[in-house]
């Protein structure tokens, strides 16, 4: 319990700090003030004033805020403050502001998965667990135990580029090479179809052969080229993920109640912590990755909405008006307010249904 709410503290103030880091050089970048600087909302737990800016940690911890000169001011601002007010901004430097947030957490999610691989990832031999009975594999004589070395000529040492191999081959028969103790041995497969739930729980057909990985693992370490490669790539398939996730949500193919919230989260983040310390990383990345895309869609409220009224003043040499933006900053409200409702409820429901 102790190690969940710290691992819970710990992702939510990095992720919450790194975004609002992002707004807040950027503002003092293009000499905008900053008078607040906030992990969380709500009343003032601890603070301390350096300069202009009074930098807090406040009570309701999930989310935080950069309050800078003349966000919101609707009426006259000082002489003084006029040459530091953000609304006195161009368009380009107030969406530049705005956006830094979210591309931060991108930005952190990616030097995180750098980090990782360099640190060392597990992965999975190609050593086989189990053959299913009547398939394939047992079928060519395929057994438990055996280490897979080769699939059609081509070296294979990780579980993921066995299966991926097996996956692209169509269904086409394929050269299996094993050692069974010190003997290599040679068997041609003919992969079956077999349907199943991908991850947004959509019918998937894919040849498989009948085997089972025996979880044996090794750790693979990586130079920081390779590690940068590697990184780059993992981040963008997240990225593409994470808005594949959003799609399938609205189409309504993936259900609601698979959405999180704080409970979710602080349980998965402790998990992860007894997991070890890559494990905890790549969390933190996945988590950061899904802020930032959540922050960047155009709903009025979140960093998104902000950007689509200063591109449209970018684009349209003229702001949106106040009484539009208020209407569509309540819709905004309403919106994130149904969704932490439902992101609450789906919570205590799993956790009341012990599966979460």
């Amino acid at each position: 319990m102790i190690l969940t709410i710290l691992s819970a503290i710990v992702v939510l103030g990095v992720l919450i700090f790194v975004h609002e880091l992002g707004h807040f050089i950027f503002a003092k970048l293009f000499r905008v003030g900053v008078e607040k600087f906030s992990l969380g909302f709500g009343p003032k737990l601890v603070g301390k004033k350096i300069g202009e800016t009074e930098y807090q940690i406040s009570s309701f911890p999930l989310g935080g805020y950069v309050k800078m000169v003349g966000e919101s001011a609707e009426g006259e601002i000082s002489p003084d403050d006029k040459a530091r007010s953000f609304a006195e901004k161009p368009p380009l430097q107030r969406i530049v502001i705005v956006a830094a947030g979210p591309v931060f957490n991108l930005l952190f999610a990616y030097l995180i998965f750098i980090t990782v691989f360099m640190v060392g990832v597990p992965a999975a031999t190609t050593r086989i667990g189990e053959v299913i009975e009547g398939k394939p594999a047992a079928r060519a004589g395929i057994k438990g135990g055996d280490l897979i070395t080769s699939v059609n000529g081509e070296p294979v040492t990780r579980w993921d580029d066995f299966a991926k191999t097996i996956a692209e081959s169509k269904g086409a028969p394929v050269a299996i090479e094993v050692m069974r103790g010190a003997a290599p041995f040679s068997f041609t497969v003919v992969p079956e179809s077999r349907t199943a739930k991908n991850l947004f729980g959509e019918s998937v057909t894919s040849p498989v052969i009948g085997v089972v990985a025996a979880g044996e693992t090794v750790i693979d370490r990586f130079g920081p080229v390779e590690a940068f490669v590697k990184g780059s790539a993992q981040t963008w398939n997240v990225i593409k993920l994470t808005l594949l996730s959003i799609v399938k949500l609205v189409e309504r193919a993936i259900p609601l109640d698979t959405i999180g919230g704080p409970i979710m989260i602080a349980k998965m983040a402790g998990q992860q912590a007894a997991a070890g310390g890559v494990s905890f990383l790549a969390f933190m990345a996945l988590l950061s990755i899904n802020l930032g895309i959540l922050n960047l869609l155009p709903v009025p409220i979140l960093d998104g909405g902000h950007l689509v009224f200063y591109l449209w003043e970018l684009i349209f040499r003229k702001p949106v008006s106040m009484r539009t933006r208020e209407i569509a900053q309540q819709i905004g409200l309403a919106l994130l307010i149904a969704l932490m409702v439902l992101a609450f409820y789906n919570d205590i429901a799993r956790h009341f249904q012990g599966q979460g």
